[in-house]
């Protein structure tokens, strides 16, 4: 079963609808876990919401306590909240994405992607990871083609993923490909 934490996004019903096409999906709000769910789960999805990871405490514990034992993946806010915990530093960028279309390329860092693979992606935010980030877990799998701004992570050890962009938007070309990818892995 995958649990997905809603960090109260419009786009979070879109994230349901995706994943229930590979498992049986509980959601719940934020600030409303099942902790008997979220602990017969196999897989936690962390939400796009509004605000930046420290807006969200309960996410933060939430990640410590399963990283390692559970798959867990983060989209867009639950991506920078994955960062936030493992010691990134989460900016403002100087340009606002809001509904663009961007070209992203794989790094030879991924462990699931072709190397030097291209991917059209949705983006929809105003924050980013601020670099240099150094970390022996987290790598960064996937760049902006044109900013080189990091837009996906992996960490094979603890099983989790993140991408900066929405897989489930219809501006995401193969979103479901890059989904089904980390669930089969």
């Amino acid at each position: 079963m995958i649990y997905i934490i809603d960090h109260q996004d419009s786009f979070t019903w879109n994230v349901v609808h995706q994943f229930s096409k590979f498992d049986k999906v509980y959601c719940s709000n934020y600030f409303n876990i099942n902790k008997k769910k979220l602990d017969q789960s196999n897989t936690i999805v962390l939400s796009p919401g509004p605000g930046s990871p420290k807006d969200y405490p309960i996410t933060s514990k939430i990640y410590k306590k399963y990283k390692g034992r559970k798959k867990i993946i983060g989209i867009c806010l639950g991506y920078q909240q994955i960062l936030f915990n493992e010691k990134g530093k989460i900016v403002q960028q100087k340009n606002i994405f809001h509904g663009y279309q961007s070209k992203v390329k794989v790094t030879n860092e991924s462990k699931l992607f072709k190397k030097n693979k291209i991917f059209k992606v949705g983006r929809y935010h105003s924050l980013k990871l601020y670099e240099p980030y150094k970390s022996n877990n987290i790598k960064i799998t996937m760049r902006c083609a044109i900013s080189s701004i990091p837009m996906a992570i992996e960490s094979k050890k603890n099983n989790v993923y993140g991408f900066q962009f929405h897989p489930e938007s219809f501006l995401t070309e193969n979103g479901n490909f890059i989904i089904k990818k980390i669930l089969s892995s």
